[in-house]
């Protein structure tokens, strides 16, 4: 009898066909999350599970789950799953950590990109039948050669922004991170406190994990110290930012502007960010290309079969305690 796997929620099917015949999957094909009384009970005599970075895997669900082995995140977050239970079970954590970051930090600049030039009301005015040849004050934006950037999480993605940002626009790039980068001369960026940050970008971009630390560090104080002529970017982890300050600030502050694709309590998002003028809204797509996801698909894959076969998985957040994971 083949083990079983559960699915979460549908991948591409390139990690389907490598899953197929070595286990017995069970799969939620829904356009939807499963709920957690259903991972709860789809979950009790699971090998592995390969889970979205929205389910919630707590130790109720890994101790009822008597033969479960691995759970395979399928994204870079791991604060939605209990690792110390897992691992006081035995049972190993693993996410998909480099191979979304270039496409995340695309994504961040598309945003930064279409609010600086407004490229979204552009587009609108245009579909509306409301063009009527050149005008020299239509759609005026802001230029981002030569303007300061201030990054809130200087990990993969974050260096990857300041890349594109430095020598890209030749921007001033300035980041907050709770140590030092190892990148910093390569990608000529400045450390700095948070609060000097706030106050000298012309765009901030969010791409901090969430911790104990993080949650809400983008609050009231930090949005007053802001410039009310900023671009704010999140691409990193929704609960960083209080969503009711974001709004205040967007509210009293015109010219802000604010991009998000990611948010408090997802899948569910504050439906006030909806009234805001100056905002782009986006449903959580910042690794959304096709290599990205289909590479995410093989690793989750291949880790499967790597510990059904005996071998220490890639990518194993606990795995020093397990086994002697190459990370």
């Amino acid at each position: 009898m083949k083990p079983k796997v559960l699915i979460t929620r549908l991948i591409p099917k390139n990690g389907i066909d490598m899953l197929k015949d070595e286990f017995e999957l069970i799969i939620n094909t829904q356009n939807r999350n499963m709920s957690y009384d259903e991972i709860l009970k789809a979950s009790k005599d699971v090998f592995g599970i390969i889970s979205m970075v929205s389910d919630k895997i707590d130790s109720t669900i890994i101790k009822k789950a008597q033969k479960l082995k691995i759970i395979a995140n399928y994204g870079v977050g791991i604060n939605n799953v209990d690792i110390d239970t897992a691992t006081q079970n035995g049972v190993l954590f693993t996410n998909t950590p480099d191979v979304l970051t270039n496409a995340t930090a695309e994504l961040a600049f598309g945003l930064i990109m279409a609010l600086a030039r407004r490229i979204p009301k552009a587009d609108k005015f245009l579909r509306s039948g409301s063009f009527s040849g050149f005008d020299p004050v239509l759609f005026l934006g802001e230029e981002l050669y030569g303007s300061t950037m201030g990054i809130i999480g200087m990990g993969r993605i974050g260096s990857t922004v300041a890349r594109i940002a430095r020598f890209g626009f030749n921007m001033r790039v300035l980041y907050y991170n709770r140590t030092k980068s190892p990148n910093e001369r390569l990608i000529d960026a400045e450390r700095v406190e948070l609060d000097e940050l706030l106050k000298n970008s012309d765009v901030v971009v969010v791409t901090a994990p969430l911790n104990d630390d993080s949650r809400h560090m983008i609050s009231k104080k930090e949005f007053a110290l802001m410039k009310d002529d900023a671009i704010f970017v999140n691409v990193g982890r929704g609960e960083v930012v209080d969503t009711d300050a974001l709004i205040e600030k967007a509210k009293t502050a015109p010219l802000f502007k604010v991009g998000l694709d990611v948010y408090e309590n997802e899948p569910n998002f504050d439906e006030r960010l909806l009234e805001l003028k100056n905002c782009i809204l986006l449903p959580h797509i910042g690794s959304a290309t096709r290599k990205t996801r289909m590479k995410m698909a093989e690793i989750v894959a291949t880790n499967m079969i790597r510990v059904k076969n005996g071998q220490c998985p890639l990518y194993a957040v606990n795995g020093g305690q397990l086994c002697r994971a190459n990370d």
